[in-house]
């Protein structure tokens, strides 16, 4: 009976409880991808590094048999397809450029890599010095940056997009818009699209961090999907 009196503080409670719980599972998540993205560098990487000097060492001493010669041409092309294999995988675990090279090299080399890929006109306008963010930040603003670009490759059908990167000392917010077939105008895009389960998760992740992530229509057509994260007091 009291439950049914007070559900407010209870509902309250819950929600925090949830949140705080998606926070620590994305957290673990991130140094699970993080880890294994380095052991793939780490291991694997240099097992097929070494494996293609062996083979040519070994093509080097082979008898001139065209035969035994294209086979060898065979194995090392597999090896390679296998190298850019593990390295396409490595950086959609983890980008250390991130980490190495920090979040404007990775965002600006996002957007230009997607521009190229599926010949879009992709412009990114970023701050001129580093922004001085947990890593906690960096990771939210990346991944929703990836989000946001397979969301206008998947349903945009967008020829521009524009990515603006704006930090200041209180918070960091990151715009990606696009002049495709943008949301019907008022609608709770995020909440209502069952394909958007990726931008559901980030704007939890973004309310962790006491932050915002919106998807709207934009106001000339198009979509423009935001993100604004608090930055911590020093």
């Amino acid at each position: 009976m009291s439950a049914q009196a007070h559900p407010a503080p209870y509902d309250s409670q819950r929600a925090a409880e949830l949140s705080e719980l998606l926070g620590h599972v994305n957290a673990c998540w991130d140094n699970e991808r993080r880890s294994l993205s380095r052991q793939l560098h780490d291991s694997m990487g240099s097992s097929l590094t070494a494996l293609t000097m062996h083979l040519g060492l070994l093509t080097q001493k082979l008898p001139p048999d065209p035969a035994l010669l294209e086979r060898a041409t065979q194995m090392k092309n597999l090896l390679h397809t296998i190298i850019e294999t593990n390295r396409q995988m490595q950086h959609r675990l983890w980008n250390d450029k991130l980490e190495f090279l920090g979040v404007r090299v990775a965002l600006g080399e996002l957007v230009t890599q997607f521009g190229e890929q599926h010949g879009v006109a992709a412009s990114c306008s970023l701050p001129e010095d580093e922004p001085r963010c947990p890593r906690s930040h960096n990771v939210v603003l990346l991944r929703a940056l990836e989000e946001g670009l397979r969301n206008i490759v998947s349903h945009a059908r967008a020829s521009t997009v524009d990515v603006i990167v704006d930090d200041n000392d209180d918070a960091i917010m990151l715009t990606v818009k696009d002049n495709g077939v943008g949301p019907a105008p008022q609608a709770d895009v995020i909440g209502a699209d069952s394909a958007k389960h990726g931008l559901r998760v980030l704007r939890e992740r973004a309310a962790y961090l006491g932050g915002t992530l919106t998807l709207v229509a934009g106001s000339g057509g198009g979509a423009v999907l935001t993100v604004v994260l608090p930055k911590p007091a020093p």
